[in-house]
């Protein structure tokens, strides 16, 4: 019998005493658990109602618009939709504050649109701050997500399908009605779901945009309790109660969200059109435009706001290379840190199923993918209440904030890996052991040249979320230790905006280019060995 390797184990093993540890100086300082303090307290019943509120409507928006978006992305062929699809699934790791400024330059008091209305003759009086602001970020990182989700799913309808309602003569709606309704409604749970747990701990938007007290979640009030008024009892039992909220939606969106029925017959990339006129054409284009207007105008904005009079400026700052050098820093350690504990997990977990041990295996992945419960905040609040008695805390706020990015990326590494790693093991587990194969000479030979690919992916990935990432730094940053994103807000707070515009865009080119070399280089050596063979 295969003998299990017990890392994964003890990797997973040190992610629960972390988190335990975490929640644990929580409780020390909330002893009576008392909940009936949220409710007894206006302001806090207040952040609370505001927390779902604000998750509703995003959600509302964001998966309600995608649902056309991706009907006329799933029957369209255009040039440009493949880097169109790129660029919506980039917004979901780029940085937050990048969108933000994009944002702001835009609808802004200062914005283009300001100008624009004051060119006119007549007063801009939209304010992005407050509900307004936070409802269309949320939905200029989230649309496109949804969106490609949406898509996937409507990707699914056998081709045999799409051929027998154009032999039927369907009209649009009726075809959507029976045939890719049905497709999109499977998606929807797991997709509104998705998108209300990402609103609800949003926080760097909210921080951004937030209006004041009118405008403030959960996970904000969190930091200010903990960071300006130090009420530790306050910011202890704010961040439990964010905890038992994350972990009923976690277990809602788990038992409604179902996993799409395998079909049968082929999947065909292209939708047949029925009956296709001027009418279904212009509805199709109106809403593909819409997302285009959507998430290109921001990002343009950046890139043309960032090239300004302040540029060569602020690349004299001793503090914007000091950020700009963290940053990289930590965004280096945590992603290969966080690479390296996802493979870590998986080749025990995937050891457990090919032994026929799959709710082991379950459980096992589950503790690597915890903070998906427990928000990188609430762990931050944790580790400075725990360390706190015992050392000076921001003498080792660089190895904190590196060890949560870290954690925080852990979920995507495991799920952009754990069916490779499975496939891989079920097609070489024969084979590896005949030739005595074993250990990192299997790793070597087999898993890195057939893993290469979606490692590069997941690396990446962790990477340009630990760049972007506010929410440690946030709590953990100070004169002598910021990040890129740290500096953009406080830019931004001070209405420096063309300095902030620079910094815009240096961190979208950081994560962008990164993204690109990560993956190129990673991937590179795999396609000349396969050329060469």
């Amino acid at each position: 019998m295969r003998k299990t390797p017990t890392i994964g184990l003890w990797v997973a093993l040190v992610i629960a005493a972390f988190v335990v540890s975490s929640v644990g100086a929580l409780l020390s300082y909330a002893p009576s658990l008392d909940i009936s303090l949220i409710w007894s307290d206006p302001y806090y019943r207040h952040v609370t109602r505001f927390s779902f509120y604000q998750a509703f409507l995003s959600t509302l928006l964001s998966v309600g618009l995608a649902i056309p978006v991706a009907h006329a992305l799933s029957r369209r062929r255009f040039k440009g939709r493949s880097l169109l699809l790129k660029l919506f699934a980039s917004t979901l790791v780029l940085p937050v504050l990048v969108g933000v400024f994009g944002l702001l330059a835009i609808y802004g008091r200062s914005g283009l649109l300001a100008e624009l209305w004051q060119w006119f003759g007549s007063e801009f009086e939209y304010s992005i701050y407050g509900l307004n602001g936070i409802l269309l970020a949320h939905v200029f990182f989230n649309l496109p997500y949804a969106s490609r989700l949406l898509l996937q799913a409507l990707d699914t309808v056998p081709y045999e399908q799409h051929k027998l309602c154009a032999h039927l003569g369907m009209g649009h709606w009726s075809k959507f009605r029976l045939v890719e309704w049905p497709r999109m409604k499977q998606q929807l749970p797991h997709v509104c779901g998705l998108v209300f747990m990402l609103c609800f701990t949003s926080f760097a938007t909210v921080m951004a945009l937030g209006g004041g007290p009118r405008a403030t979640t959960i996970e904000l009030a969190i930091y200010q309790a903990i960071k300006f008024d130090f009420d530790l009892q306050a910011g202890a039992i704010l961040a439990l109660w964010q905890m038992l909220l994350c972990g009923v939606l976690a277990l809602s969106i788990q038992r409604l969200a179902k996993p799409i029925a395998v079909s049968q017959g082929r999947i065909h990339s292209q939708a047949i059109l029925i009956k296709d006129n001027l009418k279904a054409r212009a509805w199709d284009a109106a809403w593909i435009g819409f997302a285009v207007l959507v998430v290109v105008p921001p990002l343009l904005t950046v890139i043309i706001s960032g090239i300004n009079s302040s540029f060569f400026d602020v690349l004299t700052i001793s503090a914007y290379w000091q950020a700009l050098m963290s940053s990289v820093q930590v965004a280096v350690c945590a992603s290969v840190i966080s690479l390296c504990t996802g493979v870590a997990v998986l080749w025990t977990s995937r050891s457990l199923r090919l032994s026929y041990r799959a709710f082991l295996a379950d459980k096992l992945e589950l503790l690597g993918t915890i903070i998906l419960v427990t928000p990188g905040l609430v762990i931050s609040t944790g580790l400075f209440l725990l360390l706190r008695n015992i050392t000076d805390v921001f003498s080792l706020a660089f190895g904190i904030v590196i060890l949560v990015n870290a954690l925080m990326a852990l979920p995507y590494v495991i799920k952009t890996l754990a069916q490779p790693m499975l496939h891989t093991a079920q097609q070489y587990q024969l084979l590896c052991p005949s030739l005595g194969m074993t250990g990192f000479n299997r790793f070597r030979l087999v898993e890195w040249r057939a893993l290469r690919q979606p490692m590069a992916n997941a690396l990446a990935i962790s990477f340009m979320m630990s760049m972007g990432d506010l929410s440690a730094i946030a709590l953990f940053g100070s004169q002598d230790f910021q990040t890129l994103p740290l500096y953009l807000f406080q830019l931004l707070g001070s209405y420096q905006m063309e300095s902030a515009a620079v910094v815009s865009l240096t961190l979208l080119f950081l994560s962008v280019l990164s993204f690109a070399l990560i993956e190129k280089v990673l991937t590179r050596r795999a396609k000349n060995s396969i050329q060469v063979k």
